[in-house]
């Protein structure tokens, strides 16, 4: 591929060609640091895409968490179709470190549960940076964790050529020495099997399989093919094969570094026995020397992360490599949401140190063990270049770095920032209302709810706690009001429930906590209420007022009420950047005579498309013969996986999880 080429059914406007033109001319001049403030719904993805085709320079894109990596990597794939866009986030679906509580003497083992799909897509991200130039990899800060030498990686890959001499015992070796397993059942990534004169073998970084002929000795095809309908996809006369784990380690390497650990070790017990801590001592020595064994053994133990120092080379307090080692020296870097993704990055070395620190001091881990970490901030920074941090609300430290922001305020919509309007907390509605809870701001907000249904529209409204939020929506349910609540203990599944029922009308006001980090984008509500807004706080601050104010800017009748009885230097704020950005886009609306339009956005509910799922599943079953239930159920089952790798691949983890729920209710079906 010779370079970015994006493709899109729209144009750039609004303010859209300014901030590109300048985020261009910033990258020209060779600008550390820009920053770019947009607004909900101006497109600073569609943005920074353009800015990456005219740019045509790998980039990592940073999000602070997942949910939004995999919106933003679908986004992308959108624009770039042709080029490699790849996802790369923790492959953890459950993760609990190793820890210690020297308090309770409880020592905490690390238990982990690792998502396949996202391993494969994480080893398509570092392959398609060693091979190609035209990469854009979306991840969370996952990406200053450790991850193998970018060098070891690249050189054992394994390359196959059309017409040259290969058994198949040798090419069996040469895949097991690069940490693929062999298996006589259905490939998953990394794995192969033999047949005959043939090796079919699946990529740690993808879903197919490569059917490697060797009759006569020697590679006479290499055929890609389906890994479900087995149909032949395409012939190739070469073949590139990368090691299916992402830390490598060379025979001479790992005898090093066991020499080193041993070494280490002798030392460690010395100063913990000279300071009077036999049990510690005795901890270690057990520990470590089982490790030793295993390594020397198997290649693994677990919990080999720890040594990584020692089979990376490095010297003590060196930083480790991560997925930045493997871009090229000229890659951008695009921070999103940078007012909670740089607080974030900042912030993972101090909490994963403190940790290792009690760990080592408690005889659980050598001293090395620490060496296993993210990057320090000031790492990240020495390791990244050109960064682009993109941002509604902008925080001081970006800012400060940059300089004045380029704005983008005007949405290619005509929608404008909503209407604010502030009102007393103590103030009721009228003297009717004057009967059941003292506040008057959830008796005025109740009113405006209601008038706000009889429109056809929603309302939302947050408060300060859980169970404020609980207690809100109850009392607004006795009102005869149709309510839910939505917080972080709600889980996943409900709240997309919740969201898709609140987006189709079965109920009229959602009330949460903290609605801005939801990610929520529902273009039906009209509404937003803000309760005690003059209560100084994260949750009043003006980065969280102006996010919350945001939520009513999809609709063109938005309209936000501040309840407050006095007016805190963050409101004042909040309020004053809202309105300058409202007189900004009014101005541009008259100027080109605009008529904003209500955001249009398909109502989509995944759990729906489980739920039809299932029940084609229990109508397969039924007509399954009793004597044939196993097959038809196998058979079932594969199609089941390919729908659930299927919405892997569309970054949709929800659907691919209840699918995989879905195929372990029937594989115990299978077992009966």
């Amino acid at each position: 591929m010779n370079g970015f080429k994006l493709e899109s059914s729209y144009q750039p406007s609004g303010d859209q060609p300014e901030a590109i033109r300048s985020l261009v001319q910033g990258l020209q001049e060779r600008k550390r640091d820009q920053t770019l403030l947009g607004v909900t719904g101006s497109g600073k993805t569609f943005t920074v895409a353009n800015m990456i085709a005219e740019a045509q320079r790998p980039t990592l894109v940073i999000a602070h968490n997942k949910t939004l990596a995999a919106q933003l990597a679908a986004e992308y794939r959108e624009f770039f179709p042709h080029n490699a866009v790849h996802y790369f986030v923790s492959y953890y679906d459950y993760y609990q470190p190793e820890a210690y509580v020297p308090v309770t003497d409880t020592y905490i083992e690390k238990e982990a549960q690792i998502n396949e799909d996202i391993e494969r897509l994480r080893h398509a991200a570092t392959q398609a940076l060693l091979t190609r130039k035209d990469v854009i990899v979306v991840a969370s800060v996952s990406c200053i964790y450790g991850l193998g030498s970018p060098i070891e990686y690249e050189k054992v890959n394994l390359k196959l050529m059309q017409g040259e001499q290969m058994t198949r015992a040798t090419l069996t070796r040469k895949l097991i020495s690069i940490y693929f397993e062999r298996t006589t059942g259905d490939l998953s990534p990394g794995t192969f099997r033999a047949l005959g004169a043939y090796v079919e073998v699946m990529p740690a970084g993808e879903r197919v399989v490569y059917r490697i002929d060797l009759a006569g000795g020697r590679v006479s095809k290499i055929e890609e093919i389906d890994a479900m309908t087995r149909a032949i996809v395409t012939r190739h006369e070469a073949l590139f094969i990368f090691p299916a784990r992402q830390y490598v380690t060379p025979k001479d390497v790992q005898d090093a570094a066991l020499a080193d650990i041993e070494a280490e070790l002798k030392q460690r017990l010395k100063e913990l026995d000279a300071a009077g801590k036999p049990l510690e001592a005795e901890r270690l020595k057990r520990r470590t020397r089982q490790d030793i064994t295993m390594i020397r053994e198997f290649g693994y133990c677990n919990g080999i992360e720890n040594y990584s120092r020692h089979f990376d080379r490095r010297k003590p307090g060196e930083p480790p490599y991560t997925l930045l080692s493997y871009f090229p020296k000229d890659f951008l870097t695009v921070i999103d949401e940078s007012h909670v993704t740089i607080s974030q990055i900042g912030g993972m070395y101090a909490g994963d140190r403190s940790r290792k620190n009690t760990l080592v001091e408690h005889g659980f881990r050598l001293p090395s063990a620490v060496d296993n970490r993210p990057l320090t901030f000031d790492e990240f920074r020495e390791r990244t270049g050109q960064t682009i941090y993109t941002s509604a609300t902008p925080a001081p430290y970006e800012l400060g770095l940059s300089g004045t922001p380029i704005q983008q305020v005007i949405r290619p919509t005509g929608l404008v920032d909503p209407e604010i309007v502030i009102r007393p907390v103590t103030a009721d509605v009228s003297a009717e209302n004057r009967r059941g809870p003292s506040s008057g701001q959830v008796k005025d907000f109740i009113a405006e709810a209601e008038a706000t249904t009889k429109r056809g529209a929603r309302s939302m409204v947050t408060v300060l706690t859980k169970k404020m939020a609980e207690d809100l929506a109850q009392f607004l349910v006795e009102r005869g009001v149709k309510a839910r609540y939505l917080h972080s203990d709600v889980k996943t599944i409900e709240r997309i429930e919740i969201l898709t029922d609140f987006r189709r009308g079965a109920f009229d006001v959602l009330v949460g906590v903290n609605l801005l980090r939801e990610g929520l984008d529902l273009p039906e509500v009209e509404l937003v209420g803000i309760l005690d807004a003059d209560k100084e706080g994260f949750l009043r601050s003006e980065t969280s007022l102006i996010q919350t104010i945001g939520r009513a800017a999809r609709n063109v009748n938005g309209r936000v009420l501040l309840y407050a009885d006095r007016m805190t230097g963050s409101l004042e704020r909040a309020v004053g950047e809202t309105n300058r950005r409202r007189e900004i886009q009014l101005a541009h609306n008259a100027k080109h005579h605009v008529t904003p339009k209500t955001v249009e956005k398909r109502i989509k509910d995944i759990t729906g498309d489980i739920q039809r799922s299932r029940a084609r599943a229990i109508s397969e079953l039924a007509r399954i013969d009793e004597r044939a239930a196993g097959t038809d159920l196998a058979k079932l089952i594969r199609e089941k996986r390919r729908e659930m790798h299927e919405a892997a691949d569309r970054l949709d983890f929800e659907t691919a999880a209840l699918i995989r729920d879905e195929i372990q209710a029937l594989e115990k079906d299978v077992r009966k």
